[in-house]
């Protein structure tokens, strides 16, 4: 992101676990989520808080995976180099 000269706006350090509710609350403020585990990427609608979304964003300790960005409307959850390109520029 910083070669992109992009700024975070808030940074939530790993000390702090954000969990299935910090998880719903980001789905519902989003219209576009892609959820990226390995080489496996998911892409969802949201507003709703579905149970499959979530379970999706939490790793095995129930804890939001990392990184997590939203930029506006739209959320990352894990890391996929092409939608990275996609959504940041």
């Amino acid at each position: 992101m910083e070669a992109r000269g992009i700024e975070a706006e808030e940074t939530v350090p790993a000390s702090r676990k954000l969990g299935e509710s910090e998880a719903r609350e980001l789905v519902r403020g989003a219209r576009k989520i892609y959820i990226a585990k390995g080489k496996k990427l998911d892409e969802f609608e949201g507003g709703t808080a579905r149970r499959e979304i979530v379970e999706k964003m939490l790793g095995s300790t129930g804890n939001l995976r990392a990184p997590t960005i939203r930029v506006g409307k739209t959320l990352l959850v894990g890391f996929n180099e092409e939608v990275y390109e996609k959504v940041l520029g």
